[in-house]
């Protein structure tokens, strides 16, 4: 049977914010067009397998409870004057002022939840995930409505590209987007915006999950927290959880509303600490990681943060490091990151803890010192007071690889709790909170380093891509306070136990459990249910998306390269602001040669546009805006409208 082809001028694979935002630039463009060279309006299809508009993470379906690491400040799809494009401005509502609207309006098509929400934050709050996706949606419908443009929305999946024989509206060959079943969406632009890209089970999660239904046991795999269930976790009993990030936090925020305890405030306490008193529903979780520990808090916004003025790792220094080439990361670039680090923490202990700091010669020994190794002896040298003894290297393994006692872990676990109350409640002063502060300074800049090909490929795969990554997202990616601080009660609680580092899990066919064990530790735990809250994010070569793994296989699409080495994203071209330029983030085969007939925007192709992972914020140059308003004009370019 021959499959069914549909026509359009542009076919967007993904329904999440770099849809939205393209379709958004796709109206300002045509706004300033000549009338007269309009005839018909723009036929568009969106596809997402989830929801068009909000897209997989905002999902506007999915629990209360899941919410942004942003604040509502800090959300637009409009962009303004900071970020460099050539098309037209087209002023329009940030989410802070599209809840406002909200508010005022009283009521909303999407329910009574998303006026009682909007009404109930402020500009520097959290918001949930869902009233984020509402907003996308809210803007998606404005768009249509000021562009004139017929859309066509359908939740399906893509599953692969292929070029088609049929009479075009502009004369040029189409691309079509083939679904499960068979339908074929073609138009002279494709634009590949699927954001977050998922991996394949591994063959660790294969065989837990196949050991699961052998054994009649409870796992929950990797993903996205609103594409998972994790409620109904049985009361009182041991559940296993591997996960401290970002997910871990949502999962125990929507946990937390269905067991019903309360939390209240300690009195006295300086720090905001909470109590929790149970309902009698909860479960004992024994949650680990490859690290043990969660994720640190973001700063409360209300609060006034650490003064950071970057003293070696300056704009300057990194301008003069993007024009070189064949950085070595960790030998050329991070050791100036340390230094910072260290000079952050030294300087705040010195105020928060001054007997803890010996001598006053650390600053000129900082200054001396040119590698990592150097900034630890420092460190190492001038904290002589155990209880802040750090190094930078506790980052990654917090007991500095040595085996401890299960109570020399729950003293730390103690420590921690009183580590990150006081750093959350006084942000400016606290030497934990002034780490956080220069990875959230300097992250960004480390990471154009690799975006513009200043670091070797061996370095960008090894530093960047293996473990600062990892150290960033850890110390300025993390959740709002409120949620770390109901986290932090838990732990006291003893509803949360931490297990401790390098968790392995592993399986016991004989007694039909899983098995969780901390190999700093030494503590195994045994339960019939093992949940995982970690992401399974990213790495393209091992997506479980079956567009991306069809453009791999057929050749399509190659992954990119630097110096030979391969990355974890796919290669698209770069792009300019010119006008004049025609093309832009378009995807390359393997044989090298470009198709202009489809765009790529953001996470698959990070590695080619730096920057279009992170959301556009209102006053700040935003890559995925840029990127946005390239592909609409290519949309426009190769577009028939006569």
């Amino acid at each position: 049977m021959t499959a069914v082809t549909h026509q359009y001028d542009a076919v967007f694979v993904g329904g999440g914010p770099r849809a939205v935002a393209t379709i958004i630039r796709l109206a300002a463009r045509q706004e300033t067009a000549d009338e007269g060279a309009r005839t018909r309006p723009l036929r568009l299809v969106i596809v997402d397998a989830l929801e068009v508009g909000s897209g997989a993470t905002w999902l506007t379906t999915q629990p209360a409870a899941y919410l942004n690491n942003t604040t509502a400040s800090a959300t637009t799809l409009h962009p303004d004057e900071s970020t460099p494009m050539s098309g037209p401005a087209a002023p329009g509502p940030d989410l802070v002022d599209w809840m406002q609207q909200v508010a005022d309006a009283g009521t909303h098509p999407a329910g009574d939840w998303v006026v009682e929400e909007a009404r109930a934050l402020r500009a520097q709050d959290f918001t949930s995930r869902r009233l984020q996706g509402v907003y996308y949606r809210d803007q998606l419908a404005a768009a249509i409505a000021a562009g004139g443009f017929e859309v066509d929305e359908r939740v399906a999946t893509v599953v692969g590209l292929e070029s088609v024989e049929v009479e075009p509206f502009s004369g040029d060959g189409l691309t079509a987007a083939v679904l499960a079943d068979g339908t074929r969406l073609a138009a002279p632009t494709v634009v590949l915006a699927q954001g977050m890209v998922q991996s394949r089970p591994d063959d660790e999660v294969t065989q837990l999950t196949r050991f699961a239904q052998d054994q009649g046991l409870r796992y929950v795999p990797p993903g996205m927290p609103a594409e998972r269930d994790f409620t109904g976790l049985p009361a009182g009993q041991t559940v296993l959880v591997r996960g401290l990030g970002a997910n871990f936090f949502d999962v125990i925020g929507g946990l937390i509303d269905e067991w019903g305890g309360e939390f209240e405030p300690v009195a006295d306490d300086p720090h905001g600490r909470l109590r929790y008193v149970p309902s009698g529903r909860e479960p004992h979780l024994v949650v680990g990681s490859r690290r043990g520990m969660p994720y640190r808090s973001k700063p409360i916004p209300y609060l006034p943060q650490r003064d950071f003025t970057p003293r070696w790792a300056t704009p300057d220094w990194f301008a003069d490091l993007q024009t070189r080439t064949s950085l070595d990361f960790g030998v050329q670039v991070w050791p100036t990151i340390a230094k910072e680090i260290a000079h952050q923490y030294l300087e705040a202990l010195s105020d928060w803890a001054p007997d803890a700091v010996t001598g006053t010669d650390w600053l000129q020994q900082l200054e001396a010192a040119t590698t990592a190794d150097d900034v630890e002896r420092v460190l190492a040298d001038t904290v002589t007071d155990p209880r802040w003894s750090w190094l930078i290297a506790d980052l990654r393994r917090p007991t500095r690889g040595r085996s401890i006692t299960p109570q020399q872990w729950r003293e730390f676990v103690d420590r921690l709790v009183e580590d990150e109350l006081a750093s959350m409640s006084e942000p400016a002063r606290h030497p934990r909170a002034a780490v956080n502060r220069v990875m959230s300074v300097l992250r960004g800049s480390a990471h154009r380093l690799g975006a513009v090909g200043a670091v070797s490929g061996e370095s960008i795969v090894r530093d960047l891509q293996g473990w600062f990554d990892a150290d960033g997202l850890f110390l300025a990616s993390g959740p709002p306070a409120v949620r770390v601080r109901r986290v932090l009660a838990l732990i006291d609680a003893g509803v949360i136990d931490l297990l401790g580092p390098e968790t392995v899990v592993d399986t016991d066919p004989q007694a039909g459990v899983f098995r969780a064990q901390s190999l700093v530790t030494g503590r195994s735990v045994e339960a019939s249910v093992l949940v995982e809250t970690r992401m399974s994010k990213g790495k393209v070569p091992h997506t479980d998306d079956p567009l991306l793994q069809s453009l791999l296989a057929s050749g399509a699409a190659r992954i990119h390269r630097v110096d030979g080495v391969q990355t974890d994203f796919i290669e698209a071209t770069r792009a300019t602001v010119a006008e004049a330029a025609r093309t832009g983030h378009n995807l390359v085969a393997s044989s090298g040669e470009v198709d202009e007939s489809v765009v790529v925007l953001g996470i698959p192709a990070s590695t080619t546009q730096p920057g279009s992972a992170i959301g556009a914020t209102p006053g700040l140059p935003s890559p995925l805006l840029a990127g946005a308003d390239v592909a609409a004009k290519q949309i426009l370019l190769r577009a028939s409208v006569s």
